[in-house]
This record gives structure tokens, sequence and C-alpha cells, in this order.
């Protein structure tokens, strides 16, 4: 019998001094078509640089000129281009847009050459954002790649690394700033109590709920069943369509009263008249009732935390999920009661959030509820975007400044109060029908962040110590003009950490933080969090150092 093989591609091999290039982006052609200019420009940049060096940098997909920008767009069409790409060739992903990693994470996974993810250091997109996304999701799939960034893609240390990649297929960055656990010195009592709230969240677990999994390609923020289920947190798959079914179920007067308890509190809404490019009265009351019903829905299932998927979930049916997510993560929160009126849900406390369904910072959040309340310190707790930064040009501040940013779950205890929130249209190329942020600028005070990620197939968790500051209102909102405006901001002060060393080491896009009462206390917040982490199997590292500059 003769048998018909299948005709195999044979990508074209690349020159001895090409590197070829990717440029991944969004699943929605209105966003990539706004964001192509920067990355044109990001482009032509980053093309000097390697001419410069020697090297031409060629671009391995063209510009689609129906569709209007560069861009890989989705998976199929990912996978048709690394079909073409030659294996073992130098690759550069360059990002000054949010993407979906999904799009090309599977070409990644079987490339065989060397590997660079190159981001702009910019705030305007997220690009910062998508490559640190993207750098996460490598780490899980056990991707060996190397990672830069830079202003204009001239200073020294961006071209002494590219200049080593170039010659060597890799490239790493020294980390002197991060204390394996086994280093770090614990009090006995801060010891005990994070051993004592990992033998209780084992011995009687917890349920997280996820409104559908794989939010806008993030692999990196699913959290295998194998791993999490070893700290004591299990899933509760929950469908979206019936978190908006349930949106549907609750009435206007309901809705109208957890406005009301917001703006009596001294909450803005910046509302006009038409629904394609305002805030209005309808798409806050349908975020109201999203409100009553996602608790309504934790409850049902005794969900310790719960997450939505927001960007690709429900925006064809609701808008954006941002007032939900910030209310459900403040403790004076308006309240909700069950279908018959009978008891109130979630009384007194927060039911953590996290935007996106990350579901590591899920982990993170009830593991940093549990801890705080023991300690007696605030429970708000949130993830942001690891953004941007820069120094601050008003000359305020001495430090280095970055700019945490989210379009979703920041609680209104945050910014001091409901007093000093207030909500704004999302921009129209990510939501069409709207919804309201809750915005508002970070109180100053101490804080602690953390991330939990996976590589090596175990779960990871590296933790530190920051500062909220303030800054001038001329110098926040040149911040805001160069990020999103209608998204709530804190500026942070990393303690014991470089621009470049938190860069080189966060294997994620989002970054969890929670305030604590003094620098003393959210040192022992902190380190007791980082005993719990550690008695349910995670490898644990702190980053940085104490306020005052000394070490763990």
């Amino acid at each position: 019998m003769a048998y018909t093989f299948p005709q195999l591609s044979k990508p074209a091999k690349v020159g001895k001094k090409q590197v070829l290039l990717i440029a991944n982006g969004d699943l929605r052609q209105s966003a990539n078509q706004k964001c192509w200019p920067a990355q044109a420009e990001m482009e032509t940049t980053l093309t000097r640089a390697l001419a410069d060096a020697g090297y031409e940098l060629v671009r391995a997909h063209p510009f689609k000129e129906a569709e209007g920008h560069g861009f890989i767009c989705s998976q199929k069409e990912g996978m048709r281009v690394f079909a073409g790409i030659d294996p073992k060739a130098p690759l550069i992903v360059a990002e000054s847009v949010w993407q979906y990693s999904h799009h090309i994470l599977h070409g990644l996974i079987s490339h065989e050459g060397p590997i660079l993810t190159v981001a702009n250091w910019s705030g305007t997109w997220p690009g910062l954002v998508g490559m640190l996304n993207l750098n996460g999701s490598l780490t899980k799939g056990g991707v060996k790649y190397s990672t830069l960034w830079s202003e204009d893609f001239s200073d020294v240390f961006f071209l002494e690394h590219l200049h080593k990649w170039l010659k060597d297929g890799h490239t790493k960055h020294k980390s002197p700033h991060v204390t394996k656990w086994k280093a770090v010195k614990v009090g006995p009592k801060e010891l005990k109590l994070g051993e004592a709230l990992a033998s209780q969240l084992l011995r009687e677990k917890a349920i997280m709920g996820v409104f559908d999994e794989g939010c806008m390609g993030m692999f990196n923020a699913i959290i295998p069943d194998h791993l999490l289920n070893r700290t004591g947190v299990y899933k509760e798959r929950l469908s979206q369509s019936a978190l908006y079914y349930e949106s549907t179920q609750v009435s206007d007067h309901e809705a109208n009263e957890v406005r009301q308890w917001m703006q009596d509190r001294g909450m803005v809404f910046h509302t006009g008249l038409v629904e394609e490019a305002d805030l209005t009265d309808n798409q806050i009351r349908q975020q109201c009732k999203m409100y009553i019903a996602a608790l309504r829905i934790a409850d049902d299932f005794g969900c310790a935390a719960i997450g939505i998927q927001y960007q690709q979930g429900l925006k064809d049916l609701l808008p954006a999920s941002d007032l939900v997510e910030g209310t459900l993560n403040n403790a004076d929160r308006p309240p909700v009661k069950n279908r018959d009126g009978s008891r109130v849900l979630y009384e007194g406390e927060p039911l953590p959030h996290f935007n996106e369904v990350d579901e590591c910072a899920g982990l993170d959040g009830i593991l940093t509820h549990r801890i705080h309340k023991a300690m007696g310190q605030p429970v708000e707790n949130t993830l942001h975007d690891l953004r941007w930064g820069d120094i601050d040009r008003s000359g305020t501040v001495p430090d280095y400044v970055w700019v945490f940013l989210i379009s979703g779950s920041a609680p209104p205890a945050h910014f001091g109060g409901w007093q000093n929130a207030s909500s704004e249209r999302q921009p129209a190329m990510y939501f069409r029908l709207g919804g309201g942020t809750l915005k508002g600028i970070s109180k100053p005070g101490e804080i602690v962040w953390s991330r939990i990620f996976m590589e090596d197939n175990k779960l990871k968790m590296d933790l530190g110590r920051a500062g909220v500051v303030a800054l001038p209102k001329e110098e926040t909102d040149r911040r805001w003009s160069a990020t999103t405006p209608p998204w709530p901001i804190m500026h942070a002060v990393t303690y014991g950490i470089t621009r470049d060393q938190m860069m080189a080491r966060h294997k994620a896009n989002h970054i969890q933080v929670v305030y604590a009462n003094s620098a003393e206390e959210a040192d022992k917040a902190m380190l007791a969090k980082a005993a719990m982490a550690h008695a349910l199997g995670m490898t644990v590292a702190i980053c940085g150092t104490r306020k005052n500059g000394k070490g763990w």
C-alpha cells in the first residue's frame, strides 16, 4: 500500500549576522491599531542598536496593511508565523504593548535558538507589563530566555547585555538583593504564627472561586491543581455565564442602594449621557448588580477569594468589573444580603478578589488576609501592574519611584477611604460597554509586596518591603498622563532594590501589596507570611532590605 506523506515546510535559514524579530500583541484589533505607532518607533530604534553592533534585525512577520498594525494577534496566527521561522535562529520578542502570551508561547517553547525578550521603558502602553507576563510564562514553561529593557536602547546597561547575548546566546543579571529563606532571621512569634496558619489551611482547606481561567493569555497566572492543592487551596471552577445570569436577577433597587452607600461616604462618579464615551448611570447600576451577584455566588460555594476574568470575560455583555473588584477587596463596603435577605454576606470582611483571574495573586491574597487578620494589621490587599517607574521630576522624593497601577481590585482603604475615591469610564478601546473604575491615589505608608510564581514545577514566592510616598499633584498627574489616567495609582519606593534588579528578578506582570501600621510591623508581617508560605511548601526568597537599609 502506498502512503501519502505530508509536505513539511522548510523555513529559510537566517544569515550569520541576522536576528529575527517578532512582535506579539493584543487580541483586540482596536488596541493593536492604537498602540502600533509606539511599537513601530521601538522597532526602528532597536534595529539601529543591532546595526551598530553589526547585526541585521529582520522581522519574521509582515506589517498587515488591511489591519493597520504588525502584531501577532491570535494563537493561530502565531503558529503560522513560527512554522516559517528557522528554529535555530536568534530571536528577539520586542514588546511596547500589552501582549497575550499564548499567541506565541507554543513557538517559544519549541524554539531551539537563543531567545531575548525586550521592552521599551515607557508607561504609555503596558509593554513592560506585557514583557514581564511573557517572562513569567516562559519561566513556568521551563523555557530558557534572556531579558532586557531600555528607554532608548543606547545606554551602557542595555548595550553590554545585548552584545553578550549576540555573542553567547544568553545574558544574565546579578541578584545580590535576594536572600534565600534559610539565611533569613525570623522572630519566634512570626515563625510560629506562619506555621500555625499554614497548618490550619492544610487541615481545614479553602476554596478559590475562578470565573474561567486564562484571562488575556496569562499562562503564568494559572496554577496547576497539583501545585495549588498542596497549599490547602482548591479551585471552584465557576462560569462567567453564571455571574452574568445572577447579575440579571438583582433588582434595580438593590443596585441603587449600593451606589447610594458609596456616594454617602464621599465617592464621586464622573458621569455623562453618551454610552459610547461616558460613564453612565446605567453602567454603574450594572456594576453594582455584578457586585451583589459576585458575593452571592461566592457565598453559595464557600469561596475564600474569587477572580473575575475581566477584560476578555464579560466585556461583550456587561460593563467592566473594576468597581466590583475594588469594592470586594475593602472591609468597609456596601452590605449585601443573601437572596432571601436573612443574612449579610462576608459581614465586616473583604472578599479578596484577584484581578484578571491571576491565581498566583489569589493564593497570595488568601495568605495575606489570614496573616494580617491574625496580626491585627490592615487586611485589604490587591495586586497592581508593575507598570513603569521614573525619578520624581518634582524633586520631592530622592528615591526612584515606581508606578504601581491596576485597572481593577484596588480597595478604597488604600486611598484613605471612600471620600478619596472616584470613578471614571474605562477606555473605550478596551471596554465597549464602559463601566467605572475605582480610582484613587494610594496613601503614604509602609507596605509588604510579594509575588507567587512557578518555576521548575514548583510554587515560589518572593517578598519585599516598600514605602508608598506622596508626590505633588503635578507629578502625580504627569505619571497618570504617561500611563492610564482613569486607573488607581500607587507611588512606591522599594527598599534595597534597584529598578533593574526588580525587572530582572520579577516573574510576573502583577505585584501584590498590603499596608501595615508601621515599618516594624510590616517587617514582622512580611516574615510571618514568608514563614507561612515556606510551611506550605513554597520556595521563599526575601528581596531587598528593611527600610533602614539593614538586611534580613
